[in-house]
């Protein structure tokens, strides 16, 4: 059954497929991977121009 948009009685099914590793559960190659993207994405957040972050603020 198709739900009729704005039925606010509407079910909506959500499949729960995350699951939360910790370091325990990652190989170390898993851990450096994970390392080289966050400072990937440090060296583009401060790349930023500052006028951007005043758009964000205001």
């Amino acid at each position: 059954m198709i739900p009729e948009p704005g039925d606010a009685n509407r079910e909506i099914t959500v499949t729960e497929t995350f699951h939360l590793q910790t370091d325990d559960e990652l190989s170390d190659k898993e851990l450096k991977q994970i390392e080289a993207d966050d400072q990937a994405i440090q060296t583009i957040l401060l790349g930023l121009p500052e006028d951007i972050y005043a758009a964000v603020d205001s």
